[in-house]
This record gives structure tokens, sequence and C-alpha cells, in this order.
């Protein structure tokens, strides 16, 4: 597994804030492969999730950014662009649909070259704290590219980050009470690539997750993020 320079750098900077910081607290690390691609599948509930993940994991972790962020105008906009791409940044389309097919596409090789990608199989922050239904995505990701999955419960970060809240909160430093679990990685390779099947490995995900991260389970699908939200 690569990383980049500037994943590097983050990881000096921001990482080290993160974890000496708050302190998280981490449990099943060494579930994470050190070796060969592998999704890490977590729930969501706040944007300081990313941030957590990506300072206890040794190695770099692929997200997606909405497309915009490559197609920016100006000075600022090339930078951005290059931030991006520097940090092994997927691009995805907004509209969904088959742009957002698209953008899965593209992880697969990022996964095959031995690379780690995190998902939210959720598709956007919990709301309310309670942990809502997968889509059907992470299965699908995990059945193309031949990687196991490994769950991830994370707890806690909605208190150092708020919805709302451009920034981790300062006042969180020390007592924030994050916890990272990392379960066994699930191995999906001899099941049958249908969507009935990637309904049931979803479901068996999203179970996993649940069990680590000990939230309610509300059988339904988040509300999509509006406009003004």
């Amino acid at each position: 597994m690569r990383v980049t320079p500037l994943y590097q750098i983050g990881k000096l900077t921001v990482g080290m804030f993160m974890c000496y910081g708050y302190q998280p607290h981490v449990e099943g690390i060494e579930n994470v492969p050190r070796t060969g691609g592998a999704i890490l599948a977590s729930n969501h509930l706040s944007v300081a999730d990313q941030l957590f993940l990506g300072a206890v994991v040794s190695h770099q972790v692929h997200y997606w950014a909405k497309e915009e962020y490559f197609h920016m105008p100006g000075i600022q906009g090339k930078l951005l662009t290059g931030l991006m791409h520097g940090l092994g940044t997927i691009p995805v389309h907004r509209e969904g649909g088959r742009a957002a097919l698209n953008a899965l596409d593209d992880a697969v090789p990022v996964l095959q070259s031995g690379e780690l990608v995190g998902i939210f199989p959720e598709g956007t922050r919990s709301p309310d704290g309670r942990l809502y239904r997968g889509r059907t995505g992470v299965a699908r990701l995990a059945m193309q590219a031949g990687v196991p999955v490994v769950p991830l419960g994370i707890i806690g970060t909605e208190k150092v980050q708020p919805k709302g809240h451009t920034l981790p909160r300062l006042g969180a430093l020390g007592r924030s009470g994050v916890i990272l679990r990392f379960g066994t990685p699930m191995d999906f390779s001899q099941r049958i690539d249908d969507m009935s099947s990637m309904r049931a490995i979803t479901d068996e995900i999203v179970t996993e997750i649940q069990k680590l991260s000990g939230q309610e389970y509300t059988g339904k699908y988040a509300p999509r993020p509006t406009a003004t939200s």
C-alpha cells in the first residue's frame, strides 16, 4: 500500500492533532489488512469520522469528493484540484444514478491495486444518531473489486464536530470519548453477484456495524441532505 506525500503531511499534522488532542480509543485495528485492498465500511455521525479514521489507520484511506472540487476556477481552484489528486480522492457527481455508479467503478482499480477505500453505507450522516439502512453500493464495490469488507463502528464523533460546525470543537479536547471499533473482515467472494445478493450483503455489513457502534437501527434510509442543510 502506498501513501502519497500530501497524505503523509496530513498524517503528521491533522492526524497527530486528532490522535493526541482527542485521544480516541481504538479496538481491533489489527483487522485492517496490512497488504491488499479492503473496504472500510463505517457508520457516519460526523464530518470528523474521516479525520479520525485517517488518523488511526497507518495506510492511506481513499474517499470520494464531489466533482466540483476538481473544476473550480482560478489559482485556488488549481491548488484545490492538486490537493484532491494528491490525497487520492475519487471524484463523484452529486446527481446520483449512473454518475454515482461510475464513481463506484472508479474505486475498483484503487482497491485492486492494494489500497484502502472508506465508505459510509448509509450514504449520508445520521440526522439523529441512529443507524440507518445501508445502500447497496458497498456490496457492489466489494463484489466488483473482490476485496474484503472491514466493518467499523464509530462512537462519539458527533460531540467533537456536530452538524453545522466546519471544524472540530476545541472544547472537546481530551474528553471526547471517541471510540473506533474495527470488526473482523467479511469475505463475499463466493457470493452470487445479483441484486438480491447485494441487498443481503449490505444488510449483513450494516448488522456488523450496528454491533460495533451499539446504535439503534431504524430499518429505513437516512434522508438526503437538502441544499440548506
